[in-house]
């Protein structure tokens, strides 16, 4: 056995990509003149992510198995190398914090060391057969081709059988994972889907159940799924760092390392493309919405959903424009009321979602909610946003229901008002739970399986219903 380990660190020491982790987070927080230095080269453009991407090697997803190997063979004595085309201050902060390496080699603002050009350091220093290899890629070929023995990581078959016509020896390690089209599923968050639901309110409310109202909204639902989806998967990029300091998030897709992150750029543009191709169809009003909504989803992942305030409005904003583009789809004029409604009513639940979020914070000692700009002591003006919002949204409801829009629509307008109280003790209810830590989603999300919400749900289509049917 080899009395050199040389180990790469993208996609076999971390189940991830650095360059990619650096440039997401230097994205999310400088904008794009921090990748600016990309038309210089790839050496360049790395030994800028390093300076500008910040990230916290101890939250990296690092591969158990990896670890495991690069343990046994110290304790038989052999020198372990990380050796990578990371930039060279991220390699020495990751070798740093797990303590296991005798030696960094990696990419500097001229050299990148990949391919041939590892192998060929790697030779220099060790000698022809002087080292084994632990990689993952076809990139790692030429190494492989100079070590002494290859090993692999979660290579493919044809991958392996390369690897093993080299003629060396070698050892293929594969860690235990749900494959790729289970955390793809996952990044797309499905369940956020639910908010979508929203674009049929218009033609709930004017009561335009018809084949030239339902058909148009169900595109455009389908449509702003996949856009939706297409933000979830750019804000988790750009989240990476946050959502791995979050007891929950860290499990998501891209931050545990389950989905690689190389995928993303194109998993985001395919899924806006096709969003954008079928609000095409649905019409060039609804277009307009959705590509605002696009923009505004976009604007909110890079930069407003780390400012106080702003961020609370602009999801009560999103919400809203969900609403907006149902109408502009089914060419519903929505009520001065509705909108009124909505905006007060969906500000609520964004405060709510932040103060679930704060409230995190402050239960496990943090200083601050990580990727946001509240503090724990920012909680009881948070939860009196949300009471008094939600409370707002109901007297404009109840303004709404002595219109005479409300005696056109329904029969027995009087039951409606039994709406208002089932609100107002819902929204109550929720900010109760946000502030003893059990609301544990977003809440749109959370009251679809929270059965007194289902319930309560269940009360206001019956008060509907009595409304619409009852004639006393």
């Amino acid at each position: 056995m080899s009395q050199v380990l040389a180990v790469d660190l993208d996609g076999t020491l971390v189940r991830s990509d650095m360059l990619h982790e650096t440039f997401w987070s230097a994205l999310g927080s400088k904008g794009l003149g921090a990748v600016a230095a990309g038309f210089q080269g790839r050496a360049a453009l790395k030994a800028a992510l390093s300076e500008a991407g910040d990230f916290d090697p101890e939250t990296l997803p690092f591969n158990d198995a990896v670890l495991d190997e690069i343990r046994a063979r110290k304790a038989e004595g052999a020198r372990v190398v990380l050796a990578t085309a990371s930039h060279s201050e991220v390699a020495e902060r990751i070798a740093d914090h797990l303590g296991l390496f005798d030696e960094v080699l990696a990419s500097d603002g001229h050299q990148n060391l990949k391919g041939r050009e590892k192998a060929r350091v790697l030779t220099d220093r060790y000698g022809e057969n002087g080292f084994a290899y632990i990689g993952d890629s076809t990139a790692d070929l030429p190494v492989w081709k100079a070590a002494a023995e290859a090993v692999s990581v979660d290579a493919s078959s044809s991958l392996r059988g390369r690897i093993d016509a080299l003629g060396r020896p070698a050892k293929h390690l594969s860690t235990e994972g749900e494959g790729l089209v289970k955390p793809m599923l996952k990044a797309l968050r499905p369940h956020q889907w639910l908010k979508n639901m929203l674009i049929f309110i218009p033609l709930l409310l004017a009561h335009r159940l018809e084949v030239a109202t339902v058909f148009p909204a169900l595109l455009a639902f389908a449509a702003f799924c996949l856009t939706a989806s297409s933000v979830y998967v750019t804000n988790d990029l750009l989240d990476l760092s946050a959502d791995r300091a979050h007891p929950r998030k860290r499990h998501r897709p891209f931050a545990s390392g389950a989905l690689p992150i190389t995928w993303g750029i194109g998993l985001s543009g395919g899924l806006l493309l096709a969003g954008l191709a079928i609000g095409a169809f649905v019409g060039p009003v609804f277009l307009l919405v959705l590509a605002f909504y696009y923009l505004c989803t976009l604007a909110y992942s890079l930069f407003l959903k780390r400012q106080t305030v702003i961020d609370i409005c602009m999801l009560a904003g999103l919400y809203t424009l969900r609403i907006i583009a149902g109408g502009a789809a089914t060419g519903i004029v929505l009520s001065v009321w509705l909108l009124g409604f909505s905006i007060f009513f969906f500000l609520a639940l964004a405060a709510i979602k932040r103060q679930a979020e704060l409230v995190d914070v402050v239960a496990a000692g943090r200083g601050a909610a990580a990727g946001r700009g509240y503090l724990p002591e920012d909680l009881p003006l948070i939860a009196m946003m949300a009471l008094a919002s939600g409370y707002v949204s109901v007297l404009v409801a109840g303004l709404y229901l002595t219109s005479t829009e409300v005696a056109e629509l329904y029969s027995f307008p009087s039951a409606l008002w039994g709406i208002c109280a089932v609100l107002i003790y819902w929204l109550s209810r929720a900010v109760m739970l946000a502030h003893r830590g059990r609301m544990t989603d977003d809440p749109i999300v959370f009251a679809v399986t929270d059965k007194v919400s289902l319930f309560c749900g269940a009360g206001i289509v019956g008060l509907v219903v009595l409304a619409a049917r009852y004639s006393p």
